[in-house]
C-alpha cells in the first residue's frame, strides 16, 4: 500500500531512547511521529527530536495520560497508536490505516502474534486474553486482543471522551467504542522482543501486570455507567 494520506503516529514513551533509535527510521512515509515523553530520564526526548519526531512532554504518569496528550497534539484526520519500545513493526500499521481511510471501519486493531518464544510473558498474555474474553461476552467486542496497536479517526476518538489516564484506558476505549456502534477490524501483527535497554511498565514484571489488571477491573466495574451514557446520547 502506498500511503497518500497524512497520518499521525502517537508513541507513548518512558525511557525508550534505545528503541526509538531503531524504530523511528522504520516509520512508513507519510506518517508524522508524535513521541509523548511520560517522565523519561534517559534522553528519550532528545533522541526523538534528533530523528525528526514531534515531542510532547506529559508529566502525569500513566498510559492514558500519555495517549491523551498525543491525541491532543495530533492534527491529522487519522491517528495511529502503538508502543514505542520496538516490539511492533511499523509496517503493520499500513493495513490498519487502509481500513480506516477507506471507511470500512472506525477502529482497526492489531492482534499480537509473538515472533519468538518468551516475547509475551505468560501473566501478561493471560490477563490480556481474559479481559478480551470478558468484553466479548459482556458487550460483544469483536476483538481478541486489547488493541495495543490501533488506528482511528481523530475526531471520532475525541468524541468518545475517554477519561481514564492510567492503564485502564484501552478497556474504556473499547467499551465506549462498542456502545457507540463503532465498526472494528483486527489484523495479525508481529510482536517481537523489546529493544535492549528498555523495560515494560506492564508486562515487565508480575507487579506491573497486577497493577494493570487492577486498572482494568476499575474500568470494567464502571461499565454500566458507560452504557447509560451511550444510551442517553443515542436518544437525544
Amino acid at each position: 500500500m502506498t500511503l497518500r494520506h497524512t497520518v499521525d503516529v502517537v508513541l507513548p514513551c518512558r525511557d525508550e531512547g534505545p528503541a526509538l533509535t531503531m524504530l523511528l527510521p522504520q516509520i512508513p512515509d507519510g506518517m508524522r511521529v508524535i513521541v509523548v515523553d511520560n517522565g523519561s530520564t534517559d534522553g528519550t526526548s532528545g533522541v526523538a527530536r534528533d530523528l525528526g519526531a514531534t515531542v510532547v512532554a506529559e508529566p502525569e504518569p500513566g498510559y492514558g495520560a500519555a495517549v491523551a496528550a498525543g491525541l491532543a497534539a495530533a492534527t491529522a484526520d487519522v491517528v495511529a497508536f502503538m508502543d514505542g519500545d520496538g516490539s511492533f513493526d511499523p509496517a503493520d500499521l499500513l493495513d490498519l490505516v487502509a481500513d480506516v481511510v477507506a471507511g470500512r471501519v472506525d477502529l482497526a486493531a492489531g492482534r499480537r502474534r509473538p515472533a519468538a518464544r518468551g516475547v509475551w510473558p505468560w501473566h501478561a498474555r493471560l490477563g490480556n486474553a481474559l479481559i478480551a474474553w470478558w468484553l466479548r461476552r459482556r458487550i460483544g467486542l469483536p476483538l481478541r486482543d486489547l488493541a495495543a496497536m490501533r488506528v482511528v479517526r481523530r475526531e471520532a476518538l475525541l468524541d468518545l471522551g475517554i477519561r481514564d489516564r492510567r492503564f485502564g484506558y484501552p478497556v474504556e476505549l473499547l467499551q465506549s467504542a462498542v456502545h457507540a456502534d463503532w465498526r472494528f477490524s483486527e489484523h495479525d501483527v508481529s510482536y517481537g522482543p523489546r529493544v535492549a535497554g528498555t523495560r515494560s511498565k506492564v508486562s515487565g514484571s508480575l507487579v506491573g501486570t497486577v497493577r494493570t489488571a487492577r486498572d482494568f477491573r476499575r474500568v470494567l466495574a464502571d461499565g454500566p455507567r458507560v452504557r447509560r451514557t451511550a444510551l442517553e446520547r443515542s436518544h437525544r
